[in-house]
């Protein structure tokens, strides 16, 4: 992988429409591998990537064929939690380093031969867990996106591509094990995020499209947006809100409509020129920078859009983001319009005695009803803190932050004086947490507490409030808290 590639791919993203390919799976089946060819793994696509590269090497062959500016690995399910139900958790980098190569391999030589780069996105799927609901540990999701990172660009990605996402808190730690592996390759590539939602308008676990913004765009991400799920129909009003909202650009690769049940199976009943008409809508209302196709698209498909969109230029955007915190489910802005922000203080074991002894006497299902207490009665975001002596505060956070991740529909802060203690409840809450608090009263130099729980921050996207502390304690006059505020 070359700087120059790289730099080529962020250009083009920022001047014109990229175009990406289409389905992977189904191009695969209809080559009909045998189940030698999968290893005796049925289903597991990406064992082609060492057994049958010819087969992969065709699908990408078609794609760029067409035109597409770029094509995905075949690696949606390279991941720890997909590759485990195969008994295989341990060929995660192997498949996926091989899926790259073989996507490297074409994009250069459609490069060389028509004279136009070609580029590579590194799939990284979801997989068949959901941390949130507890299906899968956090650090253990996160550091098979690692490894499958890592793989992905050994093998010569040019971007990596966090698609398909359902969970939040599952697409972070892809995003954070994205992150690791290109500080530990010392490499800088685009990173982008894909989201899938239901025809409910949520994604599966109920977040909507404000809180999942909130929660990832603070990852420092390059791109955002949706695929899969349903048709570019029903995503409309999720792009409307990113366009209006977003820092960052955009990009949308819908399924060929919704999958319709017929006598010989399921159908994707969205023609190339709906799929192509709809795009345009989209780089021409909403500024997309990245296009692609689904479940269901096919060469043809893209032929089509390649046509209609690759001289466009996005139209421009002037986003309002509002700055908040989210839970799961929603995002709450920090300015409120009708009132001040509130925060609810119930649910810590300081405050309250009631919750500290629900607490110490293990009743969770108490303390989260004092939770949904607070809510019922109008607090904006709750107050978190497990901070007490002789308990184990990073057992407790983790107990009670997982509970209320699903429990409570509002952000949570997490108040708490031991760093672990906010890392154990960042590693349970999907949406975009609040730490409280920070002060410079032992320094902000290496290894202070302020500089410990900046970096949990920034790796988590997490709002932080600061206090008006530093060495010589608290500041008493309005011109040593203007002082320290401005430091």
């Amino acid at each position: 992988m070359t700087a120059a590639r790289t730099g080529a791919l962020r250009t083009a993203l920022a001047t014109r429409v990229v175009v990406a390919d289409g389905a992977m799976g189904t191009m695969l089946q209809a080559q009909e591998p045998t189940l030698e060819d999968f290893q005796q793994l049925e289903g597991c696509n990406e064992v082609l990537n060492v057994t049958r590269p010819d087969i992969v090497r065709s699908v990408h062959e078609a794609y760029f064929s067409v035109g597409v500016d770029c094509v995905e690995t075949n690696t949606f399910g390279a991941n720890h939690a997909a590759m485990a139900e195969y008994d295989i958790a341990g060929r995660v980098y192997e498949l996926s380093e091989a899926g790259a190569r073989i996507a490297r391999e074409v994009a250069d030589e459609f490069t060389a031969r028509e004279g136009r780069q070609r580029w590579v996105l590194g799939s990284m799927g979801p997989g068949t867990k959901l941390p949130t609901l507890g299906h899968i540990g956090y650090g253990t999701i996160r550091d098979g996106f690692q490894a499958n990172a890592e793989g992905l660009l050994a093998g010569g990605a040019d971007a990596l591509l966090v698609e398909t996402t359902q969970d939040l808190l599952q697409t972070k730690a892809a995003v954070l094990g994205a992150r690791r592996a290109l500080d530990t390759l010392g490499l800088d590539v685009p990173l982008l995020v894909s989201m899938a939602f239901e025809t409910t308008g949520t994604m599966l676990l109920g977040s909507e499209i404000g809180a999942a913004l909130t929660a990832l765009e603070p990852l420092g991400i390059d791109l955002i947006g949706l695929n899969c799920s349903t048709g570019p129909a029903e995503m409309g009003e999720h792009l409307r809100h990113l366009a209006r909202n977003a820092r960052i650009p955009l990009l949308c690769m819908p399924n060929a409509g919704l999958p319709v049940l017929a006598k010989d199976g399921a159908y994707f009943p969205l023609g190339p020129a709906e799929l192509a008409d709809a795009q345009e809508t989209f780089v021409r209302e909403y500024g997309l920078s990245l296009v692609g196709g689904c479940c269901g698209t096919t060469p043809e498909h893209l032929r089509q859009v390649v046509e209609r969109v690759r001289d466009m230029v996005p139209s421009a955007r002037a986003p309002r983001p509002e700055p908040g915190a989210a839970s799961l489910y929603q995002s709450v802005p920090f300015r409120q319009d009708t009132s001040y922000l509130a925060i609810g203080e119930r649910t810590n074991a300081n405050g309250s005695k009631k919750f500290r002894e629900a607490m110490l006497e293990g009743r969770w299902d108490d303390c989260v009803e004092i939770a949904r207490e607070q809510i019922r009665e109008g607090a904006h975001m709750l107050d978190l803190c497990v901070d007490y002596v002789g308990r184990d505060g990073v057992a407790d956070m983790e107990e009670l932050a997982g509970r209320l991740a699903t429990a409570s529909t509002l952000p949570i802060v997490l108040d708490s004086t031991e760093v672990e203690v906010i890392r154990a409840g960042l590693e349970k809450l999907g949406g975009r947490a609040v730490i409280n608090s920070v002060n410079y009263e032992d320094g902000d130099g290496p290894g202070s507490r302020f500089a410990r729980v900046t970096a949990l921050a920034r790796e988590h996207g997490a709002a932080l409030i600061a206090l008006t502390i530093d060495e010589e304690g608290q500041a008493r006059t309005p011109g040593k808290k203007v002082e320290i505020a401005e430091r």
